[in-house]
């Protein structure tokens, strides 16, 4: 505490410097006029008591020196003068303040922004009690780790009462939900939990209240909880909202409770319900079965337990769970793993966020370099004055420490300045973030940020000011020592010269790395663009309608509906095909999954290959533009009735025939009693989960032999698709006044939206490359044209001697770009070392791409030329006689 006392006390005293100094003058009389008067008492005259008095206090400045610095505010103060005369100089010299300024203020500004969200996503905690005990549990297939199996009702039962390590597991799945009871029907996306399951994450109502074990028992009036972007979004935040009743899936429901804004993971959903008022959830042959698998567990770790000792607890209850229930799994059984909550939300968003992160500090050390180099430059002019500072007595530690100061100062200016830069960034990188992540919600520029950005900012004036201050004073020091002029020491100048190179070879290193990793994303998101998604995309228009599962609880009922609106779809004008999907390319939806048989082989349940199915009506291909390869498509005498009929992707068949030709065979799917469906065609592979993953297994069946409940009227259009929008809605409403209807999209507008992530990333990559580029060609530029200068006296009687203007330029030129030479070597070397870190999020193009580097080095070397090019013409313009009269 003694020092923070002093450390306030030194403070107190810079700011009441006046004071103090009138005191310690009354006091000192005041011991002064003591002391005389003693030696008056002693017999001395008033002369010689004024004499001894004045000895024995030792001095009055001598005392007062002693005094302040007892008071520990003349480091302060010293400090003080130096800022005062930095700002003076800086004053005097604008045009050096805001070039500099305005490169820091990009470079810190872009590092404060891009911090702002890896904290607020990656590193802020999880707004629930106790977040680090959090956990989500996955089952996984044996020899497909990517392929996430979820638990089914028995499974989390199992889990439940045979686990040691968990306080509590809590059941979740999502479900789309038709909502009645004001105005026009809404489609809302609805999360299905155990009633424990706000009390695991641990959250709390912001209104009303969450699920009580008596809301989850069979036959408990059907309650909802909103989520707060719902409930402002749809309800504009009304506090009346708690207590109002709702019709979903033909049965009221009362709405108990709002949530905070939390992040929401792995759905947003928009309303909350417990198990036992989903009418799937509920049924009971998705509660008895094993195989029924689908739903996710979170879980919360019992004080004490750790992620690993929970793994090992988990692996223990599987193993048993295989050996009492072998044909309910695979063989080898799943693999369950437990991952803390935190890194589940991050996932996605943690490699790209961390790249940025890499990119912008790399961004800033250019940046440093770059100042450095100007600051060289200044302090060669600068010769003079700080020579005879060291001339009058300034020791070497004085001078550093006044152009550190200068250094901090402009550094501290360009984060004033950073923060703005950060504000405008902020907004288009929270749209980014949130195509990884919910965890948006705590991006903000609150005070650990800014205080982020003042030690950047620090850091940034020290490591730009350090090298530049310590060469200027080596080399001033040794020239005053030689008897020369401050500034124009040989071995000084020759000194800062190689220096200003050494960081113009840094600079374009990393250049060189930067833009790297912009030519490979740039490339990878080109050929992304280009990929054959098996589909054609132009003038599709994509209807969500999703059948009220209440109201069309039988097949007929779903017919009779899918039938009416195909008809009046096709009459519609300028409709060139309409047909009716469980799903569409790129919808970002999930898909059904379960295993295929084909006639006439034994293979166990368990180890079925597995595909994912999609239901279609007839001209379902033609009106999402797939090639059918062989065989036919879904036909109109496909209908009810008529023998059950399926359609093949060609990977599926593939593994399933191999060469043999599949059409004419028959398959069926998941266990129990078969129902055989004959292949009567084969189709392109369709990448319609993403455009980077590989087509997965895919099976069309008949809509109309089996008539789903969710799915999308499919219209290809004449003219601009968004024209049929207003009318696909009518005939929905006409058919069925209840029915909502949900997303209404073309399919470019998908095809977009699944590239989007790529290309915001590629474009911040490039976006922050080229501002690596330009700071470094100007500073290389700059190297050149300092040299230049310094040399004119050299150039000069070079030039009267006879040498040639062209070997000149061409010395001229070959000294700059030496340094561009050597960085290259050192860029690429690095860039190769550290290629593995971006490689996952490339497709198409290997992080080692021999053409992107070669592009990227003969870039760089252009424009290095081109930097170059105007200093050198200006070096063989100089007049030989000015050169030999200043000899």
């Amino acid at each position: 505490m003694s020092a923070i006392h002093r450390a306030l006390a030194a403070v107190r005293g810079l700011f009441q410097r006046r004071r103090l100094e009138a005191e310690l003058d009354e006091e000192l009389r005041f011991h002064l006029a003591m002391e005389t008067a003693a030696q008056l008492r002693q017999g001395a005259s008033p002369e010689e008591a004024a004499r001894r008095a004045a000895l024995k206090l030792g001095g009055l400045e001598p005392t007062k020196e002693a005094a302040r610095s007892a008071r520990g505010y003349r480091g302060l103060e010293a400090l003080g003068q130096d800022v005062r005369f930095a700002l003076r100089l800086l004053r005097r010299n604008p045009g050096y303040a805001g070039a500099v300024v305005a490169a820091l203020a990009l470079g810190i500004g872009a590092n404060t922004a891009i911090f702002s969200v890896v904290r607020g996503v990656l590193l802020h905690e999880l707004p629930y009690r106790e977040p680090d005990r959090l956990v989500v549990l996955h089952q996984r297939q044996p020899l497909d780790p990517d392929q996430e199996q979820g638990f089914s009702v028995p499974d989390i039962e199992d889990l439940r009462r045979r686990q040691h390590t968990f306080a509590g597991l809590a059941e979740y799945h999502s479900m789309w939900f038709n909502l009645l009871g004001r105005g026009e029907p809404e489609r809302v996306q609805t999360g299905v939990v155990s009633a424990n399951f706000f009390n695991v994450l641990g959250t709390r109502a912001l209104l009303g209240r969450t699920f009580s074990p008596d809301d989850d028992k069979p036959g408990a009036q059907p309650v909802l909880v909103f989520s707060h972007a719902y409930w402002l979004r749809s309800w504009g935040g009304d506090p009346a909202v708690v207590g109002k009743i709702l019709e979903m899936n033909d049965h009221p429901h009362r709405v108990i409770g709002v949530l905070p804004p939390v992040p929401q993971y792995p759905n947003d959903n928009d309303l909350w319900m417990p198990t036992s008022a989903c009418p799937f959830r509920s049924d009971p042959q998705a509660i008895a079965s094993r195989r029924a698998r689908g739903y996710a567990v979170f879980g919360r770790l019992r004080p004490g337990a750790t992620v690993s000792r929970a793994r090992q607890d988990l692996a223990t209850v599987n193993h048993a769970l295989l050996a009492e229930y072998p044909g309910d799994y695979p063989t080898g059984g799943y693999r369950i793993e437990a991952v803390p909550m935190l890194t589940e939300l991050t996932a996605r968003a943690r490699p790209t966020l961390l790249l940025l992160l890499a990119t912008v500090l790399l961004v800033l050390l250019i940046v440093c370099a770059n100042v450095a180099n100007l600051q060289l430059a200044r302090l060669s002019s600068r010769g003079d004055e700080i020579g005879l500072r060291t001339a009058l007595g300034a020791g070497r530690g004085r001078l550093l420490r006044q152009l550190l100061t200068e250094s901090v100062i402009l550094a501290l200016l360009g984060a004033a300045l950073g923060i703005g830069v950060a504000a405008t960034l902020l907004r288009a990188l929270v749209a980014f973030a949130a195509r990884f992540t919910s965890r948006t919600g705590d991006i903000a520029l609150d005070g650990q940020v800014l205080v982020f950005t003042l030690a950047v900012a620090i850091v940034a004036g020290l490591l730009s000011g350090t090298l530049p201050a310590l060469a200027a004073s080596r080399g001033i020091a040794g020239a005053i020592s030689a008897g020369g002029r401050g500034g124009s020491g040989g071995a000084g100048q020759a000194g800062s010269g190689r220096l200003r190179a050494i960081l113009a070879g840094v600079q374009v290193a990393v250049s060189f790395m930067l833009l790297v990793g912009a030519g490979l994303t740039l490339r990878s998101v080109w050929k992304l663009q280009a990929v054959d998604a098996g589909f054609n995309p132009e003038n599709v228009l994509a209807v969500a309608v999703d059948l009220d599962w209440a109201h069309y609880k039988t097949l007929p009922l779903r017919r009779t509906f899918q039938r009416a609106l195909l008809e009046k779809a096709r009459a519609l004008p300028g409709t060139a095909a309409a047909a009716y999907s469980s799903n569409y390319p790129l919808d970002g939806l999930g898909r059904a999954t379960s295993g295929v048989r084909v006639q006439g082989r034994a293979v166990a349940d368990a180890d079925l290959p597995q595909a994912d199915f999609r239901f279609a009506s007839p001209g379902a291909f033609a009106a999402l533009g797939i090639r059918i390869e062989r065989g036919r498509g879904i036909e109109e005498t496909d209908r009810d009735g008529g023998p059950p009929v399926a359609v093949l992707g060609h990977g599926l068949a593939s593994r399933l025939f191999g060469s043999e030709d599949p059409v004419g065979r028959r398959v069926t799917f998941g266990p129990g009693t078969p129902l055989w469906h004959t292949v009567v065609g084969v189709i392109a592979d369709v990448r319609d989960l993403s455009l980077d993953r590989d087509p997965g297994g895919a099976v069309w069946l008949a809509l109309d032999q089996n008539p789903a409940l969710a799915g999308s009227l499919l219209l290809r259009s004449r003219r601009d698709p968004l024209d049929l929008a207003a009318a696909a809605r009518r005939l929905v409403l006409d058919i069925d006044p209840r029915q909502p209807v949900g997303r209404v999209q073309t399919l470019e507008t998908a095809r977009a939206a699944s590239l989007a992530a790529p290309r915001l990333t590629t474009l911040l990559l490039c976006a922050f490359a080229a501002l690596a580029l330009v700071v470094t060609v100007i500073g290389l530029g700059g190297v050149v044209a300092f040299g230049v200068v310094q040399r004119t006296r050299e150039i000069g009687i070079r030039m009267a001697l006879g040498a040639d203007r062209g070997a000149i330029l061409a010395a001229v030129l070959r000294e700059g770009l030496a340094a561009v030479g050597t960085g290259l070597l050192v860029g690429a070397a690095a860039a190769l070392l550290l290629a593995h870190v971006i490689a996952r999020l490339l497709f198409g193009v290997p992080p080692t791409d021999p053409v992107t580097y070669l592009a990227v080095a003969l870039l760089l070397v252009a424009v290095a030329a081109l930097a170059c090019l105007l200093p050198a013409r200006r070096a063989t313009a100089v007049q030989p006689s000015l050169a030999l009269r200043s000899l």
